[in-house]
């Protein structure tokens, strides 16, 4: 089993690709008004409007910020990119601070309120971990 895809439902699914180009600095693949990829070597982040839940057959209308799921990036430098986007978030969980587990990590929220982890190994066994 390989994952290879997260998908966030966003009922404004424009606002939210636009976010995350911005933040990622990738563009998205877009292949209709209602669905869209941004796709990174290890996986890709599909954003699906609040549309495309019909299209499964079950009443799945619940979207909105999640306290249980962190979208996690794996950045080079977490101050650097902290640098760069502060002046896009509009919520910030915690700035750039050395976790326990040797990753230095930035939390915030996106738009619709779902928690986005950029981290960067920093201790030599998390930087093992992740060469």
């Amino acid at each position: 089993m390989n994952l290879v895809s997260l998908r966030i439902i966003s009922p404004d699914i424009k606002r939210l690709v636009q976010f995350y180009e911005k933040v990622t600095h990738l563009s998205a693949q877009w292949y209709t008004e209602d669905f869209a990829e941004i796709n990174s070597p290890a996986c890709t982040l599909a954003i699906g409007s609040t549309r495309t839940l019909g299209l499964f057959g079950k009443d799945l209308t619940h979207t909105g910020s999640s306290n249980s799921v962190i979208i996690e990036f794996h950045v080079a430098d977490v101050d650097e990119q902290y640098g760069k986007i502060k002046d896009l978030l509009s919520e910030i969980i915690q700035e750039p601070t050395t976790m326990p587990w040797g990753n230095r990590s930035l939390m915030f929220r996106d738009p619709d309120g779902n928690l986005i982890n950029f981290f960067s190994p920093v201790t030599a066994a998390a930087i093992k971990k992740f060469s």
